[in-house]
């Protein structure tokens, strides 16, 4: 009897680890391609080679809209983890500038993003991007992050952009 909850639990969580990645596929072969621009810390990790830490330029435009309508304290925001949607318009390029944290009511232009708001720092999708030890010459240039978008705003990092927004690497 073990051996068979041991099989349907392995059958069960191959289903759902491959449902995920399905998922994860489809968004980055069907997502709107979403460019955020980056206020990069370039750090590098002995265990785990080099790598960019990223921070988003409309961090603290999304912080003080939170202050605001009082969904995190004056000074305790460093303290509260908040998963929430950001509404941000999308130019020409689609680059993304913040509109509000109210994300209701979208225009064409506009789009959803989920963030989460950890220590102060707001995220989107990722905190870093990972490179090939040696490469990072290439991705200082780094002003953008591309990212693919579901409907419902959930993210995946894709890669990085120089300031005209060619691909890096």
């Amino acid at each position: 009897m073990q051996k068979i909850i041991a099989v349907f639990a392995l059958v069960f969580i191959l289903l759902v680890v491959n449902f995920s990645i399905y998922k994860k596929e489809t968004l980055l072969e069907n997502g709107q391609v979403v460019f955020l621009k980056l206020a990069p810390v370039d750090p590098r990790s002995i265990m785990q080679g080099d790598y960019m830490a990223l921070r988003f330029a409309m961090e603290s435009e999304i912080i003080k809209a939170l202050k605001a309508k009082k969904l995190v304290g004056i000074d305790s925001h460093y303290y509260e983890s908040i998963d929430g949607l950001v509404k941000v318009q999308l130019d020409d390029k689609n680059v993304a500038t913040f509109v509000d944290v109210d994300s209701s009511s979208l225009r064409k232009e506009q789009q959803v993003l989920q963030y989460r708001l950890r220590k102060g720092q707001i995220k989107f999708a990722t905190n870093a991007f990972f490179f090939q030890e040696g490469s990072r010459q290439i991705f200082e240039e780094a002003k953008y992050g591309e990212f693919r978008v579901a409907s419902n705003g959930e993210l995946l990092l894709v890669g990085l952009r120089d300031s005209n927004l060619e691909k890096l690497g």
